[in-house]
C-alpha cells in the first residue's frame, strides 16, 4: 500500500502561476475588464480596510487602484490593473486569505507581476494618496 500525502481540500495543487491571471488575452477583453471593474468596485475598499495592516503590498495594491481610476491612464494598463484587483479581492484564489502567514502570497506574486509590467504609470500622486489613506487608517485605530 502507497501513502499518499494529505492536501488540504483548501490549497488548489493543479500548480498557481501569476502570470496566468493577468494574462492579457484575457484581461484586456472588454467583458472581461467590465467583470474586473465591478469586482473591484464591490469589494477593494472593504477587503483592503479588513487586511491593510496585515499584507506587505497595502500601498501598492492602494496605489494601483488609484492609478486604474486616473483619467490619464492608458486603457490597456487599466485593464491589467483590474485583473491584478481583482484577483485580490475575489475570496477564493489559488492560496486561501484565510490561511495565516502564507494566505495573501499568491496575491503578492499576481501584484509583483502586475507592477513589473505596468507599475511605469503608477505616479509619485498615486503612492502619495495610498500612504496618506494609511496614515488615517492607522491614526484611526489609534483613536478607537
Amino acid at each position: 500500500m502507497i501513502a499518499r500525502p494529505k492536501v488540504s481540500p483548501d490549497v488548489k495543487t493543479d500548480g498557481f502561476d501569476p502570470a496566468r491571471a493577468l494574462d492579457p488575452k484575457r484581461a484586456l477583453i472588454p467583458a472581461v475588464v467590465k467583470v474586473n471593474e465591478e469586482r473591484v468596485r464591490r469589494g477593494f475598499w472593504p477587503k483592503i480596510v479588513r487586511t491593510a495592516s496585515k499584507i506587505p503590498f497595502a500601498a501598492d495594491a492602494i496605489s494601483v487602484w488609484y492609478c486604474a481610476r486616473d483619467p490619464a491612464t492608458p486603457t490597456a494598463a487599466k485593464g491589467m490593473m483590474l485583473a491584478g484587483l481583482a484577483y485580490f479581492v475575489m475570496p477564493a484564489d489559488a492560496i486561501p486569505d484565510i490561511l495565516a502567514v502564507v494566505g495573501f502570497t499568491d496575491d503578492a506574486a499576481v501584484f509583483g507581476t502586475m507592477l513589473a509590467l505596468v507599475g511605469r504609470y503608477v505616479k509619485p500622486r498615486h503612492k502619495a494618496e495610498a500612504q496618506a489613506f494609511l496614515d488615517r487608517q492607522a491614526q484611526d485605530k489609534l483613536e478607537a
